[in-house]
């Protein structure tokens, strides 16, 4: 028997078919599965046009049989067949899609799923086997046909026996080497987790042979092995039934199965559309938050099927960023898949399928905050942070999707408030949106600058998390309210007649702060007298955009340019304090005093910041220089 070499792809060739487009051998079982699943949906459309044609489901199949002592693994299924033209055709020509040429001559349109790419797919069989043979019989014809190849040279093709309709590919598994153990592919365990992940909902059975051990008949204590046929896949996925049928338990039996997470998610979306672009998807928000979500290993993304198969394990492009936490799964019959169809082109389909899913996670959280907010709590506790990072990045292109999800903790309620409800609240003379940070709830009540705007009743918001100022300045203002630090130089508080009052008390005391100034040399950019203190001696204020709490974290980072941020810090004094006629005296009668009251008052704000000090020992010295 002559041996036929492959049309047009050299060795070169094949090799790359086989080594380069798929990233896991594993995904072989998917391609000839998902071929064998178009044979039989082959039939089943030709029922529909043939009158002489019956299509009873229970007669269609594919099986999957192991030979470990022969190491021979054999797919099979109940489809079409392909005449010895076909095999011919399809097989002998690498890339070339069987499927397709179907749809075409059948003139199916949409609707009809046939997804398998028979040539592509089907040749990924020799990542695991030396050598594939392929048996088939053609509806409708009386030979059958075999194809043989171990994958480098060509083919060989001859007529054979074969009773009924339908394909078995014959695959003679390779020997393990040091870096692959192909033994695992002769594993039923092994074999039914690949099902499992990849092909769970093709819609026809796919049946193994399973050993088990059961109580021999008749005995109370003997035991004894048996083997059954046994259907391993789902084959109805849950995303296609009707939701109506559907419990909150019929939903958390699908997380836990498909092992999104070990918690119970807080709500799930089941989504139809079917308009231009058809899809399925049921997504869940998780209650906790996984504990290497902000590590490197973590991956977002939803599960990607095409036609009931799996294509990605996570496709990144379907969430962004600021919903990374969102678990779940998305079904299209509609994609655009390339030759291995386990990477997805980048098409207009995808992103469509993203921007709905976007919306509807915005809209189902935003129904959460209103009508379930203690659930919301929780759920902001996990990811709130996440969220605020979404208004940041991409110099906060989305920041108007989230701005209305983002909570703080606020000064009046004593709990996390939005920013709606927090303008909801505000007095009409009320111009900004005050906010405070520092490391924790109770350090920031105690900041001294917090004291005017609390005097004035006004609420204001608690940012104890690093982005929390960052998010803030992107996203500017809310609802034309702006926002502004209890720190900013200007609380638009003071009214002129008291601006004028503080004006006149800071020409007064203009020689002793240029003193003071001059002792701290570039630490400060100003001394002067307080617009906001009521009882505390002394503050550090801010100006220019960079906060003393934005310098704090930005420290902490590393710096491409090598350059130290630091903010434009002013020395504020409350000039209704005692220590400030403690400075004036010894501005007229003792300098050296002065310097070392200027020294503690700065590091004593310091302190109240929350900032290390530059010099502990100078500190401490300067204490006992006090005390002497």
């Amino acid at each position: 028997m002559a041996k036929k070499k492959f049309k047009a792809e050299s060795k070169r060739l094949l090799d790359m078919m086989i080594n380069s487009i798929y990233t896991h051998r594993e995904i072989f079982l998917r391609e000839l599965i998902s071929n064998a699943s178009d044979a039989i949906d082959k039939i089943y459309y030709k029922a529909l046009t043939d009158e002489n044609l019956e299509f009873d489901r229970s007669n269609y199949y594919i099986k999957i049989d192991i030979d470990k002592e022969n190491r021979i693994l054999k797919i099979s299924d109940t489809g079409i067949g392909m005449t010895v033209e076909e095999l011919e055709s399809n097989l002998g020509t690498i890339a070339k899609s069987g499927s397709l040429a179907f749809k075409k001559d059948n003139n199916l349109k949409d609707g009809y799923d046939i997804i398998g790419q028979f040539g592509v797919g089907f040749y990924s069989a020799f990542m695991v086997a030396d050598n594939v043979t392929v048996i088939s019989k053609a509806l409708g014809e009386e030979t059958a046909w075999k194809w043989e190849s171990n994958g480098t040279s060509g083919y060989t093709l001859e007529e054979c026996e074969k009773d009924l309709t339908g394909t078995e590919i014959i695959l003679k598994v390779k020997e393990n080497t040091e870096d692959d153990q192909f033994d695992d592919y002769l594993e039923t365990y092994r074999l039914k987790s690949i099902i499992k992940k990849y092909s769970d909902f093709v819609r026809y059975p796919i049946k193994m042979d399973i050993k088990s051990t059961k109580l021999k008949e008749g005995t109370e204590d003997e035991y004894e092995d048996i083997t059954e046929e046994q259907t391993v896949n789902s084959m109805v996925p849950i995303w296609r039934k009707n939701k109506n049928e559907l419990t909150d338990e019929d939903y958390e039996n699908f997380y836990s199965e498909k092992r999104y997470g070990f918690d119970k998610p807080l709500k799930h979306l089941h989504v139809s559309v079917d308009g231009m672009i058809r899809y399925d998807a049921i997504m869940f928000i998780p209650e906790s938050m996984p504990f290497d979500y902000y590590s490197k290993e973590f991956e977002k993304g939803l599960e990607l099927y095409s036609s009931g198969v799996l294509i990605m394990e996570k496709c990144q492009d379907l969430l962004p960023d600021y919903f990374s936490f969102v678990k779940g799964m998305v079904d299209s019959e509609d994609l655009s898949l390339n030759i291995s169809r386990e990477l997805l082109q980048h098409d207009r389909q995808l992103k469509f399928i993203a921007k709905n899913i976007k919306t509807k996670i915005k809209n189902e959280l935003s129904s959460m905050l209103k009508h379930e907010r203690e659930d919301y709590d929780k759920f902001y506790k996990s990811f709130g942070r996440q969220l605020k990072y979404g208004i940041y990045d991409n110099y906060g292109a989305d920041k108007d999707m989230i701005q209305d999800l983002i909570m703080f903790y606020s000064s009046k309620e004593k709990k996390m408030v939005t920013l709606d409800e927090y303008v909801e609240r505000m007095p009409e003379d009320q111009k900004y949106i005050y906010y405070a940070t520092g490391e924790s709830y109770d350090r920031i009540e105690k900041l001294p600058q917090t004291e005017l705007v609390s005097d004035k009743g006004y609420e204001i918001l608690y940012f104890t998390e690093d982005i929390d100022e960052f998010a803030i300045r992107m996203l500017m203002n809310y609802k034309d309210k702006e926002f502004k630090s209890v720190s900013s130089n200007d609380l638009g508080l003071e009214t002129e007649e008291e601006k004028k009052e503080i004006e006149a008390a800071n020409e007064e005391s203009k020689e002793m702060f240029q003193f003071m100034k001059e002792v701290l040399g570039d630490k400060v950019k100003e001394v002067r007298i307080s617009k906001r203190l009521k009882n505390h001696p002394v503050c550090i204020a801010n100006e220019g955009e960079v906060s003393v709490e934005m310098e704090k974290i930005l420290s902490q980072m590393p710096n491409a340019m090598g350059q130290e941020i630091k903010a434009d810090k002013v020395l504020e004094i409350n000039s209704n304090h005692e220590v400030y006629q403690s400075l004036k005296d010894a501005f007229e009668n003792d300098k050296d005093k002065l310097s070392l009251y200027t020294k503690l008052l700065y590091n004593q704000a310091l302190l109240i910041e929350g900032l290390s000090i530059g010099d502990p020992v100078e500190f401490t010295n300067d204490i006992c220089q006090l005390m002497k």
